[in-house]
């Protein structure tokens, strides 16, 4: 009578440990990846809305009228029809934010005209290290005069 080989419980154990271990590795650096693309894709979305309202000043010489409301359908409809083609989305945040805007006179900003776009969603500080290094805020914001920044809330 021939006896079955089969793997021993220790040999068993060990493979389980190994899996445990490269998992353990893995799975952070995972998350952190995800985690950094959606500050990349934030960030390039900022820069989207940027060149349409660029577009838009190009054009009108002026930028559209103040708003602290989020850019909608009837931002979209009225101020930026034809220069941007759909609402970017804050991968981020949650479902159905966009993105903050407010505009400034050049009066009231040393003789620039400008605006301010603010990114809704929390972001991992340590995603921010390019635009701002050693942060502990978790929200991009960027304006015309001095582009991207950390912030600690979206409005600041």
């Amino acid at each position: 009578m021939e006896r079955q080989r089969g793997f021993t419980l220790l040999e068993m154990m060990v493979v389980v440990a190994i899996i445990a271990i490269l998992a353990g590795i893995l799975i952070p650096n995972f998350t952190r990846a995800r985690a950094q693309a959606q500050t990349a894709a934030c960030i390039g979305n900022m820069k989207t809305i940027a060149t349409a309202l660029e577009l838009y000043y190009t054009d009108k010489q002026t930028y559209p009228a103040a708003t602290t409301a989020t850019i909608e359908g009837s931002f979209m409809a009225n101020a930026m029809n034809g220069y941007l083609s759909i609402i970017p989305r804050d991968p981020a945040a949650t479902s159905n934010t966009y993105y903050l805007l407010t505009t400034v006179s050049a009066a009231d900003n040393g003789g620039v005209a400008g605006y301010t776009i603010w990114c809704p969603g929390s972001h991992d500080p340590a995603t921010l290290q390019n635009i701002a290094p050693g942060t502990t805020n978790t929200h991009v914001r960027y304006d015309n005069k001095s582009g991207f920044a950390a912030s600690a809330t979206q409005g600041s």
